[in-house]
């Protein structure tokens, strides 16, 4: 059967044709499912099976845009009313969630025990399982790593209806996969997140975050080697350039008790030299992405003047006038182009941008831009290990009907 059937035979209560604010990057679904429980999951899944429907996972709806249009989606799976805490273990610092959890609404819910999920809200509006679809980590990764370090156990349901777990509530996994670094980055190709389980820090005392203006992209490269070889431990440290030939704000965060951080907050100022703010709150680009469309660049360190320089070099020759920002010291940058860049020149920027990074096993891919950008420019890129990735999808998607198209290779 195919999705055109669907409405003369399913009673579903949680189903109903799909409206036409129901699209996944410009692509409209035929059906909308808005499960409430895992269960309820489980027989969607199972039918859409039997019917060989395509199946796409929205959470907050906040990333749709991202990654490729799926080639079809005939069911648009929203998770918003699976959106309950499961658990919170404050003594084993741990949380168990549905996917519809809203990471801002979690982390009110942490605070209130002095505990947190060291992730920050880099897209307003997140939810669990969009976090953990994308693997999108701000900031804090320096000190706390990414969504993949932090999830240690999940449950999800495969495109065939079957409720398969990983981990748990301890930090080692068993033997063969693991799930949960597979589906973490994933964008929904493997499998429907149903519970996730995270590792939490507690909320610190104090937090400081220790801004100075840089001229030249060898002063940035010299403060970031000047913070990260000393004994400060930065909880996070990021730069901002709005715009090619301007200052570069380099801002460091540390945290702790108070005595602690005001000392450190007074070290790295002394490291940093020039004219230093402290202050407890973040600058105001803070834990965000730049651009219309989003350029995610990961270097070495030990290219990152290189590639700082050729980002603006060869986006305004380019004809891009790009901005950036990001952790700089993991040699982890996002480029922002204006919605008005013209897409070729985005494209030759982004080529210019994929030669220079591969050739030190980085990449540049294309987190989200307009429409007409996406179809000038690929997206993902050349990835060495896409065999590989093929061979996982076909293991645990046989079919290819999870989100189809919308990552890496196609997949």
């Amino acid at each position: 059967m195919t999705a055109n059937s669907r409405r003369a035979t399913h009673r579903s209560p949680v189903i109903a044709p799909a409206g036409p604010q129901d699209t996944v990057d410009g692509v409209q679904a035929s059906y909308l499912a808005k499960p409430r429980e895992a269960q309820e999951l489980v027989e969607l899944m199972r039918e859409a099976a039997e019917r060989e429907e395509t199946v796409v996972a929205r959470g907050g709806g906040t990333k749709l845009d991202w990654g490729l249009p799926p080639s079809r989606a005939d069911l648009l799976v929203d998770l918003s009313e699976m959106n309950h805490v499961l658990e919170h273990s404050a003594g084993d610092l741990i949380v168990r969630t549905e996917p519809g959890v809203r990471l801002s609404e979690l982390q009110t819910l942490l605070a209130r025990s002095g505990q947190r999920l060291a992730i920050d809200e880099v897209v307003p509006g997140s939810t669990i399982g969009g976090v953990v679809a994308t693997g999108l980590c701000g900031p804090l990764r320096l000190a706390y790593g990414c969504v993949r370090d932090l999830l240690i156990g999940v449950r999800v349901v495969r495109a065939d209806g079957v409720s398969a777990k990983s981990g748990g509530k301890v930090v080692k996994n068993v033997a063969g996969y693991d799930l949960g670094k597979l589906y973490t980055g994933s964008y929904g190709t493997l499998g429907i997140v149903t519970e996730a389980v995270f590792r939490l820090h507690p909320v610190p005392e104090s937090r400081a975050w220790v801004t100075t203006e840089v001229s030249s992209d060898d002063e940035v490269v010299r403060a970031i080697a000047a913070v990260t070889s000393s004994r400060i431990v930065p909880a996070a440290l990021e730069i901002d350039r709005p715009a090619t030939g301007a200052p570069t704000e380099l801002s460091v965060l540390v945290e702790g008790v108070a005595v602690g951080v005001e000392r450190r907050g007074e070290e790295v100022a002394r490291l940093l030299g020039g004219e230093v703010t402290i202050s407890p709150s973040p600058p105001s680009w803070w834990a965000a992405l730049p651009g219309a469309t989003t350029v995610k660049i990961a270097t070495t360190v030990s290219e990152l003047p290189a590639v700082l320089s050729a980002i603006g070099e060869r986006g305004s020759s380019r004809g891009a006038e790009p901005s950036l920002r990001g952790s700089a010291a993991l040699g982890l940058l996002y480029v922002g182009l204006a919605m008005e860049a013209e897409p070729k020149a985005v494209a030759a920027f982004v080529t210019d941008m994929r030669v220079m990074c591969e050739r030190v096993g980085g990449s540049a891919i294309v987190l989200r831009a307009p429409a007409r950008v996406k179809e000038a420019v690929e997206v993902w890129g050349p990835v060495g290990s896409i065999d590989l990735m093929r061979r996982v999808k076909d293991n645990f998607d046989p079919t290819h009907r999870l989100a189809p198209g919308r990552f890496v290779g196609g997949i």
